[in-house]
């Protein structure tokens, strides 16, 4: 197992930095994942899941202290909030910079989640980036609960897929969605 975890890591790297795109486990369900900075790499991913670029994805970072380098939003009352919560919470932040401009919403925000998980923690680490998370499926379908569930489209469309945690039957579901407005209020967009 701990080899499988590094070695899916060197592979995720590899594939991240030559503008590919990997199905890999998060701390909710399976995404799909490139390098938030490369436009190209993000096109590629609208592409697979047949999905407009006015749906906004997110984009995943290891610590609540990378967000500055990606939003100009000086609203961290919220880590506060979300540090009460037990589900893993995705804030959409104004200003969004730094990021290809695919990935950015029209309204100039971007989804950020400060991740929990292991593998996703040390993948963005070593990766030195933010990645970008969109559930693995095709759109207008359900995002899977299990690796199992994942459609054959999705796997034989991306570059890579992690094998840590495709053996994990646990039922996983999506994150909480919170935003900030301009008074500071905390409106919650997705339990």
């Amino acid at each position: 197992m701990v080899q499988n975890f590094k070695t899916d890591i060197e592979n995720c790297i590899e594939v991240l930095n030559r503008g590919g795109i990997i199905l890999y486990p998060t701390d909710t369900v399976w995404g799909i994942g490139c390098d938030p900075t490369n436009a190209d790499a993000v096109a590629k991913i609208y592409a697979l899941k047949n999905r407009s670029e006015q749906k906004s994805m997110i984009i995943l970072v290891a610590d609540e202290k990378d967000i500055p380098m990606y939003s100009n939003q000086n609203t961290f009352t919220i880590f506060d909030y979300i540090k009460g919560i037990q589900k893993p919470v995705t804030v959409i932040y104004e200003n969004a910079k730094n990021l290809a401009p695919n990935i950015i919403n029209s309204d100039g925000s971007i989804a950020i989640r400060v991740v929990k998980d292991p593998f996703c923690k040390q993948l963005i680490t070593r990766f030195g980036k933010p990645i970008v998370s969109t559930s693995s499926n095709v759109s207008g379908y359900p995002p899977p609960a299990i690796f199992t569930d994942i459609d054959i489209k999705i796997k034989n469309g991306v570059d890579y897929i992690v094998q840590h945690r495709q053996d994990d039957f646990q039922i996983a579901t999506p994150s909480t969605i919170l935003k900030i407005d301009a008074s500071g209020q905390i409106i919650v967009i997705r339990q």
